[in-house]
């Protein structure tokens, strides 16, 4: 049987905590880390799903349709 890699860790709690407060500072300051780290690790999420999952404008983001269904229940 093949191994399924699974994705990092602290990269879905990063994701996670950006999407549902809907802000990279307010995620860091929940995770206890600076934006820049919690911006990292979405982009390595980003990287190992390869897809999207943040539309950025500037200071801003929105959910891509595959950062709502990765956050979906």
């Amino acid at each position: 049987m093949a191994a399924r890699r699974l994705p990092p860790l602290n990269a879905l709690r990063a994701f996670e905590a950006a999407a549902r407060r809907r802000s990279i500072s307010r995620a860091a300051e929940e995770l206890g880390v600076t934006h820049g780290a919690v911006s990292h690790q979405i982009r390595t999420l980003e990287a190992f799903v390869d897809t999207d999952l943040l539309e950025r404008a500037g200071n801003r983001f929105k959910l891509t349709v595959a950062g709502e269904q990765l956050l979906a229940p």
